[in-house]
């Protein structure tokens, strides 16, 4: 590496300045190599330095639509005042404002972290004919894009092998888990609650009100410990309204250490998303995270899915619109301590040898060098 640092800037106007992708895992990466790198964000909570990186905010919107409005603007004047080498975009609003610092003759990386034409679909706010439309626009709008950026990083093969197909540069950085931080050193199963977990955003598409459903017919006294928000008031209602809600223990949002001690202390982790075409081909980051923290996965029967879990041995793979099939797993895993126990250990194996951030990073890395040679 040269003399001069090479100063980076990862841009968002819709994610959180923790987030565990861009903060946690690629920004703590590459200012720990050595690079000089700032994240713009816009959440009004000011400005700080943490992990060795500079976070600039840009002030918090009033509302989504506020926010696509305005935010994008405010962003990229912060992004030309920093004046950096490389841009790192993380949100699809972002993209034209990575089109003008193009322009200013410098080097722009988009981070897909969606197939966003397929999530598109799935969008709850949104009537289906316009979600048609703004998923055929966005595909349209992709293609055009993606060749006058640099590069783009996928989340997700699946994703990285679309923008290759397109001829665009890309290279796979998936979203596992950092190894240790969400695992005991030692976990004692006889220590164990009756209870599973599910921790992150909570929805309809994921698949929240199969699984308080599924609490219904739960015959073990299993209880399901709910960790996140919910993003659809209209389903946090139908949900609380559910008999198998009383079986439900909702604890909101929780820091990462507080995440960590709930799984130590559950017998299953699910993520049973329903088979929306933004799921069928995702590596949701919740799946790896349960199997570092040594616990099974009651997961979702798509095809990649179940080849993960089947492969490593390490969960139950359920049908997720059929509640009762979700409770069925819930009861065995309660009932089988020992068959529950080995699935935690071959899961977190699995992690240890190949699902990690270590390895991820290494890629990250090289494809920056990669990046800056020319």
């Amino acid at each position: 590496m040269s003399k001069t640092i090479p100063k980076i800037a990862h841009l968002t106007s819709v994610h959180s300045r923790y987030d565990t992708r861009i903060f946690l895992k690629e920004c703590t990466s590459l200012a720990k190599t050595g690079y000089e790198v700032h994240l713009v964000v816009a959440d009004g909570k000011g400005d700080e330095q943490k992990n060795g990186v500079n976070i600039h905010d840009v002030g918090a919107s009033n509302g989504r639509f506020d926010r696509m409005r305005h935010a994008p603007g405010r962003v990229l004047k912060k992004a030309l005042e920093l004046n950096a080498t490389i841009y790192h975009l993380h949100d699809p609003e972002l993209i034209p404002i990575g089109l003008k610092l193009k322009k200013a003759d410098k080097k722009i990386i988009f981070d897909a972290h969606e197939d966003v034409p397929k999530q598109l679909l799935n969008k709850p706010y949104l009537n289906k004919p316009l979600r048609w439309l703004l998923s055929k626009s966005f595909s349209i709008f992709e293609k055009r894009t993606s060749k006058k950026l640099d590069a783009i990083v996928a989340a997700t093969p699946f994703i990285r092998d679309k923008y290759l197909k397109m001829g665009v540069k890309s290279v796979d950085i998936n979203n596992y888990p950092l190894l240790g931080e969400l695992a005991l050193k030692k976990i004692d199963w006889a220590k164990k609650k009756k209870q599973v977990c599910y921790v992150g955003g909570i929805s309809r598409i994921r698949g929240i009100l199969e699984v308080v459903q599924a609490m219904e017919y739960i015959k073990q006294g299993t209880y399901l410990s709910l960790a996140g928000e919910f993003s659809e008031r209209d389903i946090e209602i139908k949900v609380r309204r559910c008999k198998g809600w009383a079986k439900v223990k909702a604890i909101g949002f929780l820091s990462r250490k507080e995440v960590a001690g709930v799984l130590s202390s559950s017998i299953a982790g699910l993520v049973t998303f329903l088979p929306a075409p933004n799921h069928v081909d995702a590596q949701p980051n919740k799946m790896f995270e349960y199997m570092s923290a040594g616990i099974p996965v009651i997961a979702s029967n798509f095809p990649l899915w179940r080849k993960i879990i089947e492969d490593n041995q390490c969960g139950i793979c359920v049908n997720p619109l059929e509640p009762q099939e979700i409770a069925r797993a819930i009861d065995y895993l309660t009932t089988h301590p020992k068959e529950a126990e080995q699935m935690g250990k071959n899961g977190q194996k699995a992690v240890k040898q190949k699902y990690n951030w270590g390895i991820e990073e290494k890629k990250l890395l090289e494809f920056y060098r990669e990046i800056f040679s020319y």
